[in-house]
């Protein structure tokens, strides 16, 4: 479909990519050589250098061949909270010509056990406050290997900063059959073979969250993700010169690309945090000079709401970045007026290593996921019929492009309902909604799945939150969809208050702002001022638990 996309394109830069025909581990490679003695990891203060991370990446990808009997194409689980050792780890794997298959370390036994079984994968890098949803691995027989790694290993200098307990836990001496600490196979310096790997091996089978199910497996080449990476940087202008804060989990695509495979292509740095927390993020950003940030938009408000902000330099700060979920408007005002930074929305998914659309650095919109980037092509149908539809309509958001994955990991059916044709081309359908405007630009209006039918009005929770956001005395805020006896459903907020709400606030308060705010059927029909809001492992806020544990709330009153 026509549109005036192409007045908007990033000055200077080409419509399509010549992609590297490399693996990502090649990255890491050149890095090495280039810049041997820069740091490649800050964690918590301590350094690992370009160098010292390729040394070990060479002596576990040896191991893993020659100990654990990793073949090209086996894969190999990786399940840790964020790390040096998450680093190493992944990239020894693809060292060994291995596939990488990141676990969120939220998951619990079961959970761990699902992704293990269903990719095949019979070897493990586990952190050690991990290993008791591990080791039943072993007995079963699921896995044969378990290379266990304690954090702090490598906190090996001092620091001020609030450490989170898990990576000060000194290590423990796990042993038994099929169990290794990680230093000891380190310690062997097995020099791996010859790499012989190509561009369009598998490299990464990526978990979805499972909200509808079990989690399928997204599966990408070493081309895919590359695409991704090369994309981002190119599009937002990557430097040896940036380093980047790596907050968002590793496991996950937003996290994995920003906090780390990104870096890397770079040769930046990564100044690497376990776990969030937005007074240890303000000191390591001061400290270490951070300039690149990317994060899910609830870290950002949190990271601005901080009131010890007016007491340290973040100047350094240049670009924020991520997506998600869209930046409410009031914080992204905040962003530009108080902080000169413009925070530089995108849209990705795990089954398209996250970037995908972006919003040109010099002329992005707010909430918005931004233009189809170099070589993708982007529309809208509708999700009954299947035909595309024009300008403004909303409908299901679909791509092609050469980020998107092969498939789902051993799921032919899904991977059939989730990928059209359309002009000859393969689009996977993202199951989000939204419109493209007449600059060729997409909005996000919500997840398919989410929208709420009051009395046959169409109620987006995202617009509705957005607009929320702009109350002064709301952090965050959440829309569920909850019965109604006379509108079959309606929407109910969940909002947690700013420490500086008045104490008086009442959710009868934040009811009458809504009406001044919105129109009358989007207006939530109430409200529950709470402590804290659920959020995963990647920082987004859980609707969907809220919203089952409201339902079932509704049933047993009722």
């Amino acid at each position: 479909m026509k549109v005036e996309q192409d007045r908007y394109w990033p000055k200077g830069l080409p419509g399509t990519l010549e992609l590297p025909k490399t693996s990502l581990y090649y990255n890491l490679e050149v890095a090495a050589a280039r810049y041997p003695d820069k740091p490649a990891v800050v964690f918590y203060d301590s350094v690992l250098s370009y160098s010292g991370i390729f040394q070990r990446v060479q002596a576990l990808a040896g191991y893993l061949q020659q100990e654990c009997g990793i073949r090209p194409g086996d894969r190999v689980a990786l399940y840790s909270q964020n790390s040096p050792q998450y680093i190493i780890g992944y990239y020894a794997i693809l060292r060994a010509q291995g596939v990488v298959v990141p676990v969120n370390p939220m998951n619990l036994a079961d959970e761990l056990q699902y992704c293990v079984v269903n990719s095949g994968a019979r070897t493990a890098l586990v952190a050690q406050e991990l290993y008791a949803n591990a080791q039943p691995l072993l007995e079963s027989g699921d896995v044969e290997h378990l290379i266990v790694h304690a954090y702090s290993d490598y906190l090996t200098e001092p620091t001020d900063l609030a450490v989170p307990a898990a990576v000060t836990e000194p290590r423990h001496r796990h042993s038994g059959r099929g169990v290794t600490l990680w230093q000891d196979a380190l310690d062997c310096n097995i020099t791996p073979a010859a790499f012989t790997g190509k561009h369009d091996d598998l490299c990464v089978i990526g978990y979805t969250s499972g909200t509808t199910g079990h989690p399928k497996g997204c599966v990408h080449s070493h081309s895919t993700v590359m695409a991704a990476i090369a994309a981002s940087t190119i599009w937002r202008g990557g430097s040896p010169a940036f380093s980047a804060l790596a907050i968002a989990p590793l496991f996950h695509f937003l996290g994995m690309q920003g906090g780390m495979n990104g870096p890397i292509f770079n040769a930046a740095t990564s100044v690497l945090m376990q776990r969030w927390d937005r007074d240890v993020a303000l000191k390591l950003i001061e400290r270490h000079g951070v300039s690149l940030w990317s994060a899910p938009p609830s870290m950002i408000v949190d990271f601005f709401s901080n009131p010890e902000l007016e007491n340290h330099d973040i100047s350094s700060l240049s670009k924020l970045m991520g997506g998600g979920a869209a930046m409410p408007e009031a914080i992204s005002r905040k962003l530009a007026e108080e902080f000169d930074i413009v925070y530089n929305e995108a849209y990705g998914l795990t089954e398209t290593a996250a970037f995908i659309l972006g919003n040109p650095l010099g002329r992005g919109k707010r909430q918005c996921l931004g233009i189809a980037t170099f070589g993708v092509d982007a529309r809208i149908i509708d999700p009954a019929t299947l035909k595309e539809l024009p300008q403004g309509e909303t409908g299901e958001i679909i791509l092609h492009g050469p980020q998107v994955m092969l498939e789902y990991w051993n799921d032919p059916e899904a991977t059939a309902k989730s990928f059209i044709e359309l002009d000859g081309r393969r689009f996977l359908r993202t199951g989000d909604l939204g419109y493209m405007d007449e600059e060729g630009y997409f909005f996000m209006v919500d997840r398919l799945k989410r929208m709420i039918n009051a009395s046959g009005f169409k109620v987006w929770p995202a617009e509705v939150e957005s607009i929320m956001y702009g109350h002064p005395d709301i952090h965050e805020a959440c829309i569920i969809a909850v019965p109604d006896p006379k509108r079959g459903e309606t929407a109910k907020a969940l909002v947690v208050l700013k420490p500086t709400a008045p104490a008086n606030l009442t959710e009868d308060d934040i009811i009458a702002w809504c009406k001044q705010h919105m129109a009358a059927y989007k207006v939530p029909t109430a409200v529950a001022i709470v402590d804290e809001l659920p959020k995963s492992g990647t920082g987004k806020i859980m609707w969907r638990q809220l919203q089952d544990e409201a339902r079932k709330e509704s049933m047993t009153c009722g």
